[in-house]
């Protein structure tokens, strides 16, 4: 924070120093308003500079702010062009697997009992077969129950051995959905990467306000000393003006006083020329006034 200026440093000049000080006072003024002058030009000058280190500081903040931006929303452009890959890819994606839906249902492999299920009861019912004592007819219904999962195992096996053209469907499904969440990831990464930068930009943005606050602050004190100084330039300007006014007198007074005296010498000079004429003996200090005014 740049300091006020103390006031009680300042010189003061009033119209009645102008009009009653004398020269030897008036010369004592205008060196003490000098020097004041002075000082608060080098307060000022160094307020300036203050002031212009951080309005570039400023600058620097705001460049780096919209540094910041930039990659901001170059980032976020390249978010954009992930999010759209990814929805293409899982709308492709979902149509396939649409297509693996309808192809099951055609085949109706949603419907009853895998191979292994079928396989594990098949080999159930043939150990009950071969270790429990069973009447004919029990015997015969058990028989008939082996043939009949044989007989779905056959058809279920058919079945699947005709699904080739779905599992390629369903593989290809399955790698564009690994392509889109490939993708989905970019997406996440890259948002993480724009909003780190944005932050930054905010950040950079409010040290770029505080730098300016501060700035301004020293702009005003530098106005305060600059203000100051001009008006006690001003003032020694008036004090100096005033002292060649004095000085033009004193030599108008000096010039009048050597008029009279050159006035009063040649009538004196005069005087004694006359007595001169007239024959009167005249002294040393008479002959060289004579000599002095050019009457010899």
């Amino acid at each position: 924070m740049a300091s006020t200026i103390d006031q009680s440093e300042n010189v003061e000049l009033t119209d009645d120093d102008l009009e009653n000080d004398s020269k030897g006072q008036l010369i004592k003024l205008a060196g003490k308003l000098r020097d004041r002058r002075n000082d608060l030009n080098q307060a000022a000058s160094e307020r300036a500079d203050k002031r212009d280190e951080l309005n570039a500081k400023t600058r620097e903040q705001v460049d780096l702010a919209q540094e910041h931006r930039e990659k901001r929303d170059e980032l976020n452009e390249k978010v954009q062009e992930h999010k759209q890959k990814r929805n293409e890819l899982n709308a492709e994606a979902n149509e396939l697997f649409d297509e693996v839906d309808e192809m099951k249902g055609d085949l109706e492999l949603d419907e009853g009992k895998d191979l292994d299920e079928l396989e594990d009861e098949i080999e159930k019912l043939e150990f009950r077969q071969q270790t429990e004592v069973l009447s004919t007819e029990d015997e015969r219904e058990l028989i008939e129950k082996i043939e009949n999962k044989r007989e779905q195992y056959r058809e279920r096996k058919e079945a699947l051995d005709d699904t080739d053209g779905l599992e390629e469907v369903k593989a290809e499904a399955e790698e564009i959905r690994a392509e889109a969440s490939k993708h989905h990831e970019k997406v996440t990464e890259l948002a993480d990467e724009a909003q780190e930068h944005h932050n930054q930009m905010i950040e950079a943005y409010r040290e770029a306000d505080d730098v300016r606050d501060e700035a301004d602050e020293w702009h005003e004190k530098f106005v305060d000393a600059q203000e100051a100084a001009d008006r006690h330039h001003e003032d020694f300007v008036e004090v100096q003006k005033r002292l060649r006014e004095m000085d033009k007198e004193e030599e108008e007074e000096r010039k009048s006083e050597r008029d009279q005296r050159r006035e009063e010498a040649e009538a004196e000079a005069e005087e004694i020329y006359e007595q001169f004429k007239q024959g009167e003996t005249l002294d040393t200090e008479d002959l060289m006034k004579l000599q002095k005014a050019g009457k010899l």
